[in-house]
């Protein structure tokens, strides 16, 4: 069984159809890039698995439960214990601008109480020194690099032990220089077998460490292959004009 069932996914806003059955799998270990134009839907399907859009239609199956069954919704404590297996990494890092780069860490740990608080500080140490980051511990958000709160996001959502980590676009507010350092943790990940969902524009990336390359256009998926199929002999006539465009 795959670890994300999508089945038949639909999204509309207002008249506008965002997502029009969409439907796909990821398995365990999977490091999945989802690609395509601005307005795609890539962002609203990555949201809605772990609710934070409510979808029209279809189904979200994670680890065997399901999240949204045909357009039916489990129960909100049984949506909170799906979506806590899941960790989400956005584009603007959404770190507390009053807490230290520690403290953002181990706030939502230290909220849940399910660990002592020095396992949760030693935990924070150990993502941090992992990030690259031990000096910044006591650092606040204002004083970090942009690159430097990205990675701080990634260690956070870390935090929770989830077993999927998603991505939206995490380095499309950096400047190119500081991409480079988010993009060696996502790899470290992949090579430790994270599974991953990583809408990114980065085509680098989604040649060199996905293991399947999703192509989403119009609401819809286009094209899914692994990379090395994917970008040397794409199918569909929208995939090629994407890639030419892209792929400079």
């Amino acid at each position: 069984m795959a670890l994300i069932e999508i089945s038949s996914l639909k999204k509309s806003f207002g008249e506008l159809q965002v997502l029009k059955q969409i439907t796909f799998d990821i398995e365990k270990k999977d490091v999945v890039a989802v690609i395509g134009p601005s307005g795609s839907g890539k962002s609203t399907m990555l949201r809605s698995l772990v609710h934070l859009e409510e979808i029209n239609g279809g189904s979200i199956r994670v680890d065997g439960d399901y999240l949204v069954q045909e357009g039916n919704y489990a129960k909100p404590q049984d949506i909170k214990k799906i979506t806590a297996k899941m960790g989400m990494v956005f584009q603007h890092f959404n770190l507390f601008p009053h807490l230290t780069v520690q403290q953002n860490l181990e706030i939502a740990p230290g909220l849940l109480k399910t660990e002592a608080p020095d396992a949760i500080a030693r935990r924070s140490e150990d993502l941090l020194q992992k990030i690259g980051l031990a000096n910044k511990a006591k650092a606040y958000p204002a004083n970090l690099s942009g690159g430097q709160k990205q990675r701080v996001a990634i260690a956070r959502a870390l935090m929770m032990n989830p077993q999927i980590l998603l991505f939206d676009e995490p380095t499309s507010a950096l400047d190119p220089e500081l991409t480079g350092e988010v993009l060696k943790v996502m790899k470290d990940l992949a090579e430790e077998h994270m599974t991953m969902i990583v809408v990114t524009h980065e085509m680098g990336f989604a040649r060199e460490v996905a293991n399947k390359v999703v192509f989403m256009d119009g609401g819809d998926i286009i094209e899914a292959n692994h990379p090395e199929e994917f970008f040397t002999n794409p199918q569909n006539e929208r995939t090629k004009a994407f890639l030419q465009k892209n792929l400079k």
